[in-house]
């Protein structure tokens, strides 16, 4: 029966859904440290693509995040890998970061001041961390998005190292579509902060 519930769990962490755990305030209040949140890996499956004003999960398109430490304790690590491969815990090597999607390919993304514009349009971000600014005092833009890519940030905007920061990187900031793992579902735990975005994004 353990087997069994093994290859369950692989089968859905491979095609339906997949679990990351939080690790910075970067996407405050909306998601918290520790929080762990459900992500939808089927999506991608069915043509979805991710839309301005959505939470995802992406692979780090190029140093984004530091070297992380590893588990010196063989044994430990190799349990962890295993109960990560088949998606019963999150993803040790932390690789993985979460943002919301800004703009996506063929847009143009600009702040100036406290006003953050896709387009030349004034973006309402209600979800913005109390007492941040859409800029956060970092005016940038106009950047077009390439066509395949997406601007993203955190909803921290001044706690968030995100494409605003990464403007020399590959990409120009913006993060690869195929590096997208899906849109974030649901906050499974902490019983406390239970939220649920929508099965395929909001």
């Amino acid at each position: 029966m353990a087997a069994v519930g093994l290859v369950v769990a692989l089968l859905i962490k491979t095609c339906l859904f997949q679990v990351f755990t939080i690790p910075s305030g970067s996407m405050e209040n909306t998601l918290r440290i520790g929080d762990r949140v459900g992500v939808n890996k089927f999506a991608p499956l069915t043509g979805w693509e991710p839309k301005p004003g959505e939470p995802i999960v992406f692979k780090d398109p190029g140093e984004w995040l530091p070297p992380q430490p590893t588990d010196g304790n063989p044994i430990s690590r190799a349990v962890s890998s295993t109960l990560s491969f088949v998606g019963l815990i999150p993803p040790k090597d932390d690789n993985y970061l979460v943002k919301r999607v800004i703009a996506t390919g063929g847009q143009t993304v600009q702040c100036s001041g406290t006003a953050l514009t896709v387009n030349g349009a004034k973006v309402d971000e209600p979800y913005l961390h109390p007492g941040d600014d859409s800029c956060a005092g970092l005016d940038f833009g106009p950047v077009t998005v390439p066509q395949g890519y997406v601007w993203v940030e955190g909803d921290h905007r001044s706690d968030s190292a995100d494409s605003r920061y990464h403007q020399r990187g590959p990409g120009g900031g913006a993060v690869p579509v195929d590096n997208v793992v899906g849109p974030v579902s649901a906050v499974v735990w902490p019983l406390n902060h239970l939220d649920w975005f929508g099965w395929v994004g909001h």
